[in-house]
């Protein structure tokens, strides 16, 4: 049995992945059991390898550190891809308010971190770990090692064991501060309901198709491009019906007379200006018409139309054909001139059938396309973050030069990628479930080495007098900034409680809260605030978490 002893004990790659093996699969399996609705997910994987590390079953020093640093990279790039098409968008309009409640709560908890440091006798280290734990935030725990690495070229196993005490109670302490928000305000979710379905009511915006025939003598005469110009609505007529029943595809030399029937493409919200500029609407069946025209979804899957705009491709003038609206990620909008096409969008073509198809070769419409992995961008990402990482700055009030790490530079540039990359030319496209194989490895690797690297003194320790301390530090992190941005969301801003409730999930990435928050809402505003902030947030957590390690250490 000399060979199960050197599988179990002796420090060896066999060794090493077999362990990983074990604590990933287990933990993963602990993760789906859930107590009052509630997981800890796949953060039971660190507490599986600290618990097996605690018990002597270490692995090479070496290995883990490899691939602990892989793991890291895969989660990161992966998530930084994810959020990078909204991260700028999310700028915008009631984006900008929603991100700076959300960057308010991040600011509190360092504030507060910085505050225990100075009364504490812990080191920021542990401070930092106790943190990212509070807020239930993995790649500040990531961020913090590689930072503590950079300046001492060493790792501190107490930034993971804070992690790790004060996680259980953030989870928890997350959803008791919405609880708690809904007690002191005295809110009532049947009436959160009715005021949203009453202000959806007042206004929608949703992708519409309208049967216009035109009734207004200015427009008479006029070209369709002239027509368009005219109004500042944003709105795409597709095709016209004359008064002898005879349809076509509108060109830019198509004229408009009165009596033509045009169907059009706009914004539910702009209806109505497009009607009083146009005419009146009236019933009419255009699948039933006898011409020619045919309407299709493509699927655009040509790298050679990655990131080009649909003026450019000129495929109305090439093909003599309409592209209608454009369906990216489950969300349509009208095909202006001006959009960029990307791999995966689904594109409405009105045209007569041979038209369509030969605009179905030309923008790939490959189904098998998509599910073949593009692996050159993803590796030219990495390579690119790695790079950006190592670049020593320097920052005032700092001694010694510093850099983003692996971390940090690896989230700006996939952010950067999964914004900008189209339009370089990069396929960016990945399906959700590569997207999420490709995070969960890596965040499962991470944590497995994480644990196994730090668990050797972790039952002592957190059930120590040090650890209650993390404990109780890592719960007032979680619930103060919560309940102060909370109370300022629904008593000044008067904020409906759904969407606070997304804004505080989103603010401590914490899907668990996010999931608690869908339950009880049965719509979709948490979901739309956790998404809006998480990009931000994500940004501002690992950031925050390299520059208290960086300044303080």
């Amino acid at each position: 049995m000399d060979w199960l002893h050197s599988l179990l004990w002796e420090h060896s790659v066999s060794h090493t992945i077999f362990m990983l093996g074990i604590v990933i699969a287990l933990g993963v399996w602990l993760g789906k059991i859930k107590i009052g609705g509630i997981s800890l997910g796949v953060t039971w994987v660190l507490f599986i390898g600290l618990l097996v590390s605690h018990f002597g079953m270490n692995a090479d020093e070496h290995i883990i550190h490899f691939i602990k640093e892989f793991g890291l990279i895969l989660f990161v790039y992966s998530v930084g891809l994810q959020v990078g098409p909204g991260f700028f968008s999310s700028f915008k309009k009631d984006g900008m308010r929603l991100n700076a409640l959300a960057a308010t709560i991040v600011f509190i908890g360092v504030l507060m971190a910085v505050g225990f440091y100075y009364m504490t006798p812990y080191p920021i280290s542990t401070i930092v770990g106790v943190l990212s734990g509070a807020i239930t935030n993995t790649p500040g725990l990531g961020a913090a090692q590689e930072a503590y690495n950079q300046v001492h070229g060493s790792t501190d196993p107490t930034i993971a064991l804070g992690y790790a005490a004060a996680y259980p109670l953030g989870v928890v302490g997350i959803i008791l501060s919405t609880v708690l928000l809904r007690f002191l305000f005295r809110i009532k979710l049947s009436d959160e309901t009715a005021r949203i379905e009453q202000e959806n009511k007042q206004k929608t915006s949703s992708f519409i198709l309208l049967s216009i025939q035109v009734n207004n003598p200015a427009i008479a005469g006029k070209s369709v491009p002239e027509v368009m110009d005219l109004m500042e609505s944003h709105f795409i007529i597709s095709r016209i019906r004359k008064s002898d029943g005879t349809v076509y595809l509108t060109t830019s030399d198509t004229t408009l007379e009165l009596d033509d029937i045009l169907l059009v493409a706009t914004d539910s919200i702009e209806q109505h200006r497009v009607m009083a500029f146009l005419g009146k609407v009236v019933p009419m069946d255009w699948d039933s018409d006898n011409s020619n025209l045919v309407s299709r979804r493509i699927l655009v899957t040509k790298d050679s139309v990655n990131g080009k705009t649909l003026g450019s491709l000129q495929l109305r003038k090439s093909y003599g054909i309409n592209i209608t609206r454009i369906n990216r990620a489950g969300v349509d909008f009208l095909a202006t001139p001006s959009v960029s096409l990307q791999i995966g969008d689904r594109v409405m073509v009105v045209g007569p059938e041979a038209a369509v198809k030969n605009v179905e070769m030309a923008l790939g419409n490959s189904l098998k396309r998509l599910d073949h992995p593009n692996l050159t961008p993803v590796f030219i990402g990495i390579a690119l973050g790695v790079l950006l990482g190592s670049i020593p700055f320097t920052i005032p009030g700092i001694p010694q030069a510093v850099k983003l790490g692996l971390a940090g530079g690896l989230l700006i540039v996939s952010i950067l990628i999964g914004r900008f990359g189209p339009k370089f030319r990069l396929n960016t496209y990945t399906t959700m479930s590569a997207n999420l194989m490709l995070r969960e490895v890596g965040i499962t690797l991470f944590l497995a080495c994480v644990g196994i690297s730090s668990g050797e003194h972790f039952v002592e320790t957190v059930f120590s007098t040090n650890g209650l301390a993390w404990i109780g530090m890592g719960f007032a992190i979680t619930v103060v900034p919560l309940l102060i941005v909370g109370a300022i969301s629904r008593g000044l801003l008067k904020m409906d409680y759904f969407e606070i409730i997304g804004l505080l999930a989103g603010s401590t990435t914490d899907p668990p809260a996010l999931a608690y928050a869908n339950d009880i809402s049965n719509n979709d505003r948490p979901a739309i605030a956790y998404s809006t902030v998480y990009p931000v947030t994500m940004f501002l957590r690992v950031l925050t978490a390299q520059l208290l390690i960086l300044i303080f250490a």
